[in-house]
Formats: structure tokens, C-alpha cells, sequence
């Protein structure tokens, strides 16, 4: 079944003292085309998701944003300052000595002094931060992924039916094209006995003149071939790969034999036929320049 090319996912956990967001979201395309917004000290995450992504998505233009929030204090890990430590611990002892007061120092007494702690920022380990965005990632892709399937079904409703319409005209002018010949051939003897009157009519030459005019006006070959290729869109629309780019090509076969036959016609029926034709093809022209 065929995808859009439009589509948008999100996600957001919080989880191992992280709140992380992953947003998805994509227009057509002709190639795939990845851009990403991540906070700056992330920003090895660019190329990991632009390969995850690429293996759920071949065309668009894709957007991805990722925020990262650490919560208050997980970042931060607290460590005793040895050195300011001890030397206000032998400082305080050395007065106390000096100045005969008792020594009733502890724990309580030095923390309250400037400088004992330092908080120090922990280092990200680069793997922790991609599996916890990949995971985030991924439900933010499964939801992008079904929202372009429900357009894609949507697509290919209206596509289908303009199959159907296209389909039954080319019924409608195989039906009419005998009787271009047979017209002709009416036209033709009307022609020649108003201008010989009386005379008579060389029915051979006729024939031979209808018969030149039959094969100029001949669409049969037009038409097999219109009936093929709407064969081919159908299979490839039902297809589960990405199918964009060879129906672009079949649109463009189909608009070539349609102005074939609007060229080889010589009859007003067909003629309005073949506008409806090209009417219809270029709307389905239209919805596959969406699909992936």
C-alpha cells in the first residue's frame, strides 16, 4: 500500500533523571533529505538518527528535533575537597592549641566552611544518552510511520477510482473509434457525388482512401497500451515498497499515449474524451508527487 511523504511523529519519556522529546515530521521530496535540531553538546546525535531513520523512511524531506532536559541535581555529583579540607582542620586544631580552648571540632563544624564541597557536572557517556533517545526515537517513528500509512490509504482510494474513470473511458473511445472510419467513409461519398453528380462513384478508390485514412487514425496500439500501464499502477500501488518515482514514470507514459490518440482523433466525441483523460491523470499526477 502506498505511504505519504507527510507525516509527524512525538514522543517524550522521563526517565533516568532525563526528560527527552523526539519530534518527526516530513514533506515530499525527491530523495531523502534529513535535517536535525539538537542541543548543542548532543550533537554527535545528528548522524546516529539521520542512518536510524533512513531505514524506516527512503523519501521527504525530513525534520527531526530532539530536546534534552537533565533534572535539577542528577547531573551533578558532589566531591569533598581534600586539600581546603585538611587545611582548615589543622588550622583550626593549631589555634586551638595555642589559644588553650578545647578541640570539640566535627563533621557539623566543617562542612559549614567555604569551599570543603565541590560540585563537579558528570560526564554523559555518549551510548547511555543514544540508547535512551533511540528508544524515544523509535515510538516517535512508529507514529510518523502510521500517519503516513492513513494518508497513504486515503491516496490511494482517490487514485484508484481515477484508475477506474481512466479505464472506462479508454472502453468508451475503443467503442467509438470504428465509427470515425465509417463516418469518413459517409463524408467521403457525400463529397464525391456532389462534386461528379451523376457520374459514376470509383468504389475502389474509395475504399483505398478510407482504408489510408483508417490506419492514420488507427488508436489500438494507443490503447492496449494505456490498458498495460494501468495495469502496472494498480500492482504498484498495492505494492508494500516505495513505489513514488516508477509512478512518476508510468504518469508520464500515460499522458503520451493520451495526446497520441487526442492527436489521431478526428471525431469530437473522442476528442472531449481525451480531456477528461488528461484531466484525471494530471490529478493523480498530483497525489503521487506525496507518495514515498
Amino acid at each position: 500500500m502506498v505511504k505519504s511523504m507527510t507525516g509527524f511523529g512525538r514522543e517524550h519519556i522521563v526517565a533516568n533523571g532525563r526528560e527527552i522529546i523526539v519530534e518527526i515530521r516530513s514533506v515530499n521530496h525527491r530523495y531523502y533529505e534529513f535535517t536535525a535540531r539538537t542541543p548543542r553538546s548532543y550533537g554527535y546525535l545528528d548522524e546516529k538518527l539521520k542512518a536510524f531513520l533512513k531505514n524506516g523512511i527512503t523519501r521527504g524531506k525530513v525534520e527531526v528535533s530532539v530536546s534534552i532536559y537533565n533534572q535539577e541535581g542528577t547531573d551533578a555529583q558532589i566531591e569533598l575537597n581534600e586539600p581546603v579540607a585538611s587545611g582548615y582542620l589543622n588550622a583550626l586544631r593549631g589555634s586551638a592549641e595555642k589559644l588553650r580552648l578545647e578541640d570539640d571540632l566535627t563533621l557539623s563544624s566543617i562542612i559549614r566552611l567555604p569551599d570543603v564541597f565541590t560540585v563537579v557536572k558528570k560526564t554523559d557517556d555518549e551510548e547511555v544518552i543514544w540508547n535512551e533517545v533511540k528508544a524515544v526515537a523509535q515510538v516517535a517513528l512508529d507514529r510518523f510511520v502510521e500517519m503516513r500509512n492513513t494518508e497513504g490509504v486515503k491516496m490511494y482510494d482517490d487514485i484508484s477510482s481515477r484508475l477506474d474513470f481512466i479505464e472506462q473511458t479508454v472502453g468508451k473511445i475503443e467503442q467509438q473509434s470504428p465509427n470515425v472510419s465509417e463516418s469518413y467513409r459517409d463524408r467521403l461519398y457525400a463529397k464525391i457525388k456532389e462534386v461528379i453528380q451523376e457520374r459514376n462513384i470509383d468504389e475502389q478508390r474509395v475504399l483505398t482512401e478510407v482504408a489510408i485514412f483508417s490506419e492514420k487514425v488507427a488508436i489500438d496500439e494507443e490503447t492496449v497500451r494505456l490498458r498495460s500501464h494501468i495495469s502496472q499502477f494498480r500492482d504498484l500501488i498495492n505494492s508494500n515498497e516505495p513505489v513514488g518515482r516508477k509512478l512518476d514514470f508510468l504518469v508520464q507514459e500515460l499522458n503520451r499515449e493520451v495526446n497520441t490518440i487526442g492527436s489521431k482523433a478526428q471525431d469530437l466525441s473522442i476528442t472531449k474524451m481525451v480531456v477528461d483523460l488528461k484531466s484525471e491523470i494530471e490529478k493523480i499526477r498530483e497525489q503521487i508527487q506525496n507518495i514515498e
